[in-house]
């Protein structure tokens, strides 16, 4: 189980630009998706309705049981819209966004580069969604422009 409840539907503000049509997996979404330890593809999301979308996005996934149905329930959609399941992924018993006690490096590297420094009670002080949103923000692979917006609506940047 895990020790932040992840049941604040709430999307971040960075976000704004497709929450409404859901047209790309809201960060809610994709934390959810990473603590059931499946990789949903964005081709997988766009066959799937606004009612399957705004499920994914609601279920709760808390709890080992919920995490377990809330798995079940994603790959029996996948399967039904591709005829396979999506692949499955390692679950992390500690992910990073529910450590408040240090700052991943990837996102100390991120903000430095745009010359700011984030503090560990910065960082504790965030949601779980937060620090998550970060920790994706900030990785290399992905498209770093809302890393800033993201600091910005975090109050971590002005």
């Amino acid at each position: 189980m895990r020790s932040q409840a992840m049941t604040n539907q709430a999307f971040l503000q960075f976000e704004t630009d497709f929450v409404e049509s859901l047209r790309c997996i809201p960060m809610i979404a994709r934390m959810k998706l990473d603590t059931c330890g499946v990789k949903l593809k964005l081709e997988h999301w766009n066959q799937f309705t606004q009612s399957e979308r705004q499920t994914i996005v609601t279920m709760p996934c808390n709890s080992s049981q919920e995490i377990k149905d809330y798995r079940e329930f994603l790959q029996n959609l996948v399967i039904a819209k591709t005829g396979k399941p999506a692949k499955e992924l390692a679950i992390d018993p500690h992910p990073l966004w529910l450590n408040t006690n240090e700052i991943p490096k990837g996102i100390k590297i991120k903000a430095a580069e745009l010359g700011i420094k984030i503090s560990l009670h910065q960082w504790s002080s965030l949601t779980s969604l937060q620090r998550f949103a970060l920790i994706k923000l900030s990785r290399p692979s992905h498209e770093n422009r809302n890393f800033m917006p993201a600091l910005k609506e975090f109050g971590i940047a002005e």
